[in-house]
């Protein structure tokens, strides 16, 4: 009995891992779980990832965190993401994903988005791209995403705004889409390629020139806490 018992104990643990370092990651193909505090030296304060399940079939993680100054900066965005061939966004059949996700403090300044890139050469590095697209299940305070918002879209049963501006990322201009959901949607299953078949009809976007290079899930911090963001449950597949 106690062997059974110490050997549940292990199984149970074996993925309550604990990412608390800048880029510290945990993986299991297709999927990763990743504490990137690339935004860290804009603030104060800490943040840490637990995964709590990791396999080929998905990813569950949680994350605490607590950030306070530089009220306008993204301070990290831990997340979960999925590997695949890459392909022109064109010949990409669909993006199926379903998440599940929760947030015990909602008095903050964050995002809870979808984040993926694509660029012309496939070779291009994966934490940026020549496009970007995000896709906010939620938003909390007075955050805005880049740019201004130019359209009001309905894509895979819901409605969003649609914001569009530019930065500057690994020294070039990077065009970035942000759809934003006026209200938080805590579970969401859809296909992620409907977004660019919208962003190829009503905007132009160069499906045929541009191939898709990365694809996570996770959330921005700007300021505020102690939070506990939760995913359960997080798949994606790029098709």
């Amino acid at each position: 009995m106690m062997l059974s018992l110490a050997l549940a104990t292990l199984v149970a643990t074996a993925f309550s891992q604990e990412l608390c370092a800048q880029y510290d990651s945990a993986s299991s193909p297709p999927y990763s779980v990743n504490n990137n505090l690339w935004g860290q030296d804009s603030g104060t304060g800490s943040q840490c990832v637990y995964v709590d399940n990791l396999s080929s079939s998905g990813a569950a993680w949680h994350t605490t965190w607590t950030w306070n100054g530089g009220e306008g900066s993204v301070k990290s965005y831990s997340n979960s993401a999925v590997t695949f061939d890459k392909k022109l966004v064109s010949d990409v059949q669909s993006i199926p994903t379903d998440v599940e996700w929760s947030q015990d403090n909602t008095n903050v300044n964050a995002d809870v988005a979808y984040d993926l890139f694509t660029a012309a050469d496939q070779n291009h590095v994966t934490y940026s791209g020549d496009y970007e697209l995000m896709i906010w299940l939620a938003r909390y305070g007075t955050i805005q995403p880049i740019g201004t918002q130019i359209d009001t879209a309905t894509v895979e049963g819901h409605t969003w705004e649609l914001w569009y501006g530019t930065t500057i990322q690994a020294g070039a201009e990077q065009k970035t889409y942000s759809f934003v959901s006026a209200t938080p949607i805590n579970t969401f299953g859809g296909d992620i390629k409907k977004f660019f078949d919208y962003l190829t009809s009503k905007h132009n976007f160069p499906a045929s020139a541009q191939y898709l290079i990365n694809m996570q899930f996770g959330t921005e911090p700007f300021t505020g806490g102690p939070v506990t963001f939760t995913v359960p449950k997080w798949t994606a597949t790029v098709n």
